[in-house]
C-alpha cells in the first residue's frame, strides 16, 4: 500500500519545515540541490503523450519536494543527451539500449519500472488483411506484399526500434522500401495523426494509442505477439562520470518510482477505464519498497 500523506495542516507545516532543513543538509552533500530541487529526466515521447508524466510528477514532487524537468524526445536522442550528460536520470524504452548505456559506463543503477505493449493499428477497411493476426512479422510481410502504405516514425526511437526489428524478424528491410513506407522523422503523436490522415498502417506503443484523439477510421488490428512487449526503464546517469548529476534527487526520484506508492500511482493512469502501463519494479528496486516524504523527515 501507498504510504499515505497525513491531511492535517500543523503536522505537515511542521513536516515541511523539517524537510527544508533535510534538503538544505542534503544540498551540502549534492551542490545545488537546497537552492536548485530539480532533476531532468531524459524520456521517451511515450511517457509524455500518454499523460504518465502529467499524472504522476505532481504526485511525487508533493511527497519528496523534488521538481522534475522533462526532455520528451525519442528514445535515441534521449540515451544520446544522457550519454553528454545533459540529464539525470535516463527513463526510456529500449532495454538493450538502456543496458549498453550502462556498459558503457555512462549510466549506473538500472531499474525496471512498468510495461506495457506495441500495437500494430491501421484503417478499418485493411487492405492487407492482416486484422485479428498474432505474428507481427508476418503481419508487417503482410503489408509490404500488399504495398499498403505504412507510416514509420524514422526517429531512432524505442518504438522506431521495436519496428526495425519485426521488419527484421520478417526477413525485410525498410531502406528497400518504395514509397509506401513513408518514414515522419517525428513522435509517436505525429506519426498516428498522419496514418489516420492518410489511411496508413503503423506501430504504435499502446499507451499513446489510448490518449490519440485524432483516429480517424483506424483501429488495433494486431496485438498479442511477444514481439510487441514494451519495457521501460529508468538509470541514473553515472555521477562519476559527470560530476554534475544531482545524484541526490535522481535516487529519490528512482526510488519513488519504484516504490509501492510510485508503482500504484502508474497503475493508476487509465483513460476510458483501461490501464496504460503496468508496474513491474523488481525486488531489488525500490529498496523496501518504501520512500521518503515530507513526513519521514
Amino acid at each position: 500500500m501507498s504510504m499515505p500523506i497525513p491531511n492535517d495542516a500543523a503536522p505537515r507545516a511542521r513536516s515541511a519545515a523539517v524537510f527544508l532543513l533535510v534538503l538544505l543538509l542534503a544540498g551540502l552533500a549534492c551542490p545545488g540541490m537546497a537552492a536548485n530541487p530539480f532533476i531532468t529526466v531524459a524520456s521517451t515521447t511515450s511517457t509524455q503523450n500518454s499523460g504518465l508524466f502529467g499524472r504522476i510528477l505532481p504526485l511525487f514532487t508533493e511527497a519528496t519536494g523534488v521538481a522534475v524537468r522533462v526532455i520528451a524526445v525519442g528514445t535515441g536522442q534521449a540515451i544520446r543527451l544522457a550519454r553528454r550528460g545533459d540529464a539525470d536520470v535516463l527513463f526510456v524504452h529500449d532495454p538493450r539500449a538502456e543496458q549498453a548505456f550502462v556498459a558503457d559506463g555512462f549510466g549506473v543503477d538500472r531499474r525496471e519500472v512498468m510495461y506495457n505493449d506495441f500495437v500494430v493499428v491501421g484503417p478499418a477497411g485493411d487492405p492487407a488483411a492482416i486484422s485479428g493476426m498474432d505474428d507481427a512479422a508476418a503481419a508487417l510481410a503482410r503489408i509490404a506484399a500488399a504495398r499498403a502504405i505504412f507510416v514509420s516514425r524514422g526517429d531512432d526511437s524505442g518504438t522506431n526500434r521495436a519496428e526495425r526489428r519485426i521488419w527484421k524478424a520478417a526477413g525485410l528491410d525498410p531502406s528497400t522500401f518504395d514509397p509506401w513506407y513513408r518514414e515522419t522523422g517525428s513522435g509517436m503523436g505525429a506519426s498516428l495523426s498522419m496514418a489516420s490522415a492518410v489511411g496508413a498502417y503503423t506501430l504504435s506503443d499502446r499507451g499513446t494509442w489510448l490518449s490519440f484523439k485524432n483516429r480517424g477510421d483506424l483501429e488495433i488490428l494486431v496485438a498479442g505477439d511477444p514481439r510487441l512487449f514494451n519495457q521501460y526503464g529508468v538509470t541514473l546517469v553515472n555521477p562519476a562520470r559527470f560530476p554534475h548529476v544531482k545524484k541526490t534527487p535522481a535516487l529519490v526520484f528512482m526510488d519513488w518510482l519504484t516504490s509501492r506508492a510510485g508503482q500504484q500511482a502508474i497503475a493508476g493512469h487509465r483513460i476510458g477505464g483501461q490501464q496504460l502501463f503496468f508496474p513491474n519494479a523488481g525486488p531489488n528496486d525500490g529498496r523496501t519498497g518504501e520512500f521518503h516524504t515530507r513526513e519521514d523527515f
